[in-house]
């Protein structure tokens, strides 16, 4: 019997929802997106999509949706997500068992107009493979939205936790235990401009996400909440503010030379 790799992760990324430091991600990867997705009816790939939370939503706007996620818990997760939609939701989302490094193959080569990968290649042996992947199944002219953990910051939550002897460990760290209480990796822009270049792909854009909230650990919304993602999303467009920031968003777009 096959091993579920992220079986343990699945009710605490369910949990990290809906907490502020949940929310500010799902939210401001969203609204940075939406200045750059192509408009709906449109095909995308949503790749490591676990419980479904960003294909929903774009389904729920009118975009044909393939959430591809290795996790057999994840999927029933999103699966019980999706039965409680509007039917016109359930038709436009296709859930495909399978690993992202095998999207080309389950999915289809050059078919979706967006294509995105949001805080999965902190967890892969190979980032480059896996955005090989991402920029083989999108099309020419298509967009790729990645999301990852910044290399460049990992001193400021245990900094701002009041953990410095951790801070002092982060400013050389390529990894560290994240929320899901797993050590992951962190990359920097250079490496993910790189990747994305030898995919076929062009840096567009890049945010930030989680620059002021980050050390809130599992702090539930209250009514000040609007006011945290006006700020969290001015700090995430800015210089200086978004190169510290947690995560790391990306924006590219496939080279209409590109296969």
């Amino acid at each position: 019997m096959t091993t579920d790799p992220y079986a343990a992760m699945a009710q605490p990324f369910t949990r990290h929802y809906a907490t502020i430091r949940g929310q500010v991600r799902d939210v401001l990867a969203a609204r940075q997106l939406s200045g750059h997705a192509p408009a709906a009816p449109a095909l995308v790939a949503d790749i490591g999509g676990g419980g479904g939370p960003q294909a929903f939503r774009l389904a729920r706007d009118g975009y044909d949706v393939a959430l591809l996620d290795p996790s057999v818990q994840m999927l029933a997760i999103a699966r019980d997500g999706l039965a409680r939609e509007h039917p016109s939701v359930r038709e436009r989302v296709r859930l495909v068992e399978g690993y992202g490094e095998q999207a080309s193959t389950l999915l289809g080569r050059s078919v979706f107009d967006l294509v995105l990968c949001h805080g999965v290649i902190m967890y892969v042996d190979d980032p480059a493979a896996l955005i090989a992947e991402l920029g083989a199944v999108a099309r020419p002219g298509g967009i790729v939205s990645l999301i990852t953990k910044n290399a460049a910051a990992l001193a400021m939550r245990p900094a701002l936790e009041g953990r410095f002897e951790d801070a002092l460990r982060g400013f050389d760290a390529v990894a560290d235990v994240g929320g899901m209480g797993v050590l992951n990796s962190a990359h920097t822009l250079p490496q993910l401009e790189c990747w994305l270049d030898e995919a076929g792909c062009d840096l567009l854009a890049w945010y930030g996400i989680r620059v002021l909230t980050d050390h809130l650990g599992a702090r539930p919304p209250g009514p000040d909440m609007d006011q945290i993602l006006a700020a969290e999303w001015e700090a995430g467009r800015r210089d200086p503010y978004r190169h510290v920031a947690r995560l790391i968003h990306v924006i590219a777009r496939k080279r209409e030379s590109a296969s």
